[in-house]
């Protein structure tokens, strides 16, 4: 999508119309991954999960202008962020931090409307550069407490899945995709931080 200017022209396209087809896209191909049951591969499920990646990837495709180097500090920085929480997370008491969903689905909310706040605010007000903040920086943190919740979830069900049977098979690709989604958001949040931080510089 990036080496094609119409593709390109497509994704970065503003406005309501183009942000509620865009959501549209990303929970509907979510929505379809999740709902088709599990078998092993190659399936109908893997084929869902591989459409919701692509989506996924056409919706953050523009981040590719912020060029290479950036991304590749970016992806080496949210590696080894996603690396050490989920080694916490594997080491920790299995209910430390399952009992954070509720703080984080607020915390959730206030990094939503930050985010839209900060899409009408330019960030050269005091209001706007503090919305900017609280959408980067807050969201980092919060996706990074996410995917501490999200990891301890998923081997919370996998340890309790019903086995024997009759019993489904237990569907990793279902739990998998809160912690994707997680990686996704602390990607874009430290790439752009590199870039806003590199701006700032020159």
């Amino acid at each position: 999508i990036f080496r094609s200017p119409a593709a390109m022209n497509i994704v970065m396209r503003q406005g309501w119309v183009a942000l509620g087809v865009t959501l549209a896209a990303m929970i509907g191909s979510g929505m379809v991954a999740r709902s088709v049951p599990y078998q092993a591969a190659p399936s109908a499920k893997q084929a869902a999960w591989l459409l919701h990646c692509a989506v996924i990837g056409a919706v953050i495709a523009p981040i590719c202008l912020l060029g290479g180097p950036i991304l590749t500090r970016a992806a080496w920085y949210t590696a080894g962020m996603v690396g050490g929480l989920s080694t916490t997370a594997v080491c920790a008491p299995s209910d430390k931090f399952l009992n954070w969903g509720g703080p984080l689905a607020m915390g959730l909310g206030v990094v939503f409307c930050a985010s839209l706040g900060s899409m009408f605010l330019p960030p050269t007000t005091a209001l706007g550069s503090g919305l900017y903040s609280v959408a980067m920086y807050g969201g980092l943190i919060l996706f990074g407490a996410f995917l501490l919740y999200d990891t301890q979830k998923i081997i919370y069900k996998a340890e309790r899945h019903p086995v024997g049977y009759g019993a489904p098979p237990f569907d990793p690709v279902n739990a998998s995709i809160s912690i994707y989604m997680d990686t996704i958001n602390i990607f874009i949040r430290i790439a752009s931080i590199l870039a806003s931080g590199g701006n700032r510089r020159r």
